[in-house]
């Protein structure tokens, strides 16, 4: 489990694909308790540690992840928003995030509203019932507040303060990007449980 709050931001310093899965290697300056096995999200997608070496880790993706993520995208040099899993001695500062990305979106407009970056996402359709006015959302890994929802457009509305558009990958975005998008895991909890019942489903 993560909360969403990104700890670092680390560019790629190499991509090796294959038929079978990418291998990422990702700077690491800041982490000095990774250990292999561990789980980490980049970019909001939960992967495993697979080798360590001085200031640098690796993680695979399998062929799945890349279809439903904006990983399959990245290049060397790209910045990734990184979060270890979290303590349960921590506060949760965020919100309960899983790093299973539901999907991607895409960044349909962005500007500045005084020290605010207003970014509007455009959101596949069946995501968008778990979209609810004021609630979150996890977009690259960042736990985020919903401040607008347009569902004629599948559109969301975001406002992103100073400190995270200086601590997070969300400052250098521009319309065009692909994001990865995973919703709220108690909504989806729910939403599941209430299409379960209606469809006659029984609970053990």
């Amino acid at each position: 489990m993560f909360t969403g709050l990104i700890e670092q931001t680390s560019p790629v310093l190499s991509i090796n694909k294959t038929s079978a899965l990418t291998e990422l290697e990702i700077q690491n300056t800041t982490f000095d308790d990774l250990n292999i096995g561990d789980s980490i999200a980049v970019n909001g997608v939960c992967l495993t540690v697979t080798k360590l070496e001085e200031q640098s880790f690796f993680v695979e993706i399998i062929n799945e992840t890349n279809k439903i993520t904006s990983l399959s995208e990245l290049r060397n040099g790209d910045l990734l928003n990184l979060e270890r899993a979290m303590r349960l001695d921590q506060r949760l500062g965020g919100h309960i995030v899983s790093g299973h990305v539901d999907g991607t979106g895409v960044i349909a407009g962005i500007y500045n509203d005084g020290d605010a970056l207003v970014i509007t996402v455009e959101c596949p359709r069946e995501l968008m019932k778990y979209m609810t006015l004021k609630g979150s959302v996890t977009i690259d890994g960042i736990s985020l507040t919903l401040f607008d929802i347009n569902l004629e457009n599948n559109t969301f509305i975001l406002n992103i303060i100073p400190e995270t558009q200086s601590k997070t990958t969300l400052g250098q975005k521009k319309q065009g990007d692909v994001v990865n998008i995973e919703a709220d895991m108690m909504i989806k909890h729910i939403n599941h449980l209430l299409n379960f019942e209606k469809a006659g489903g029984t609970h053990v």
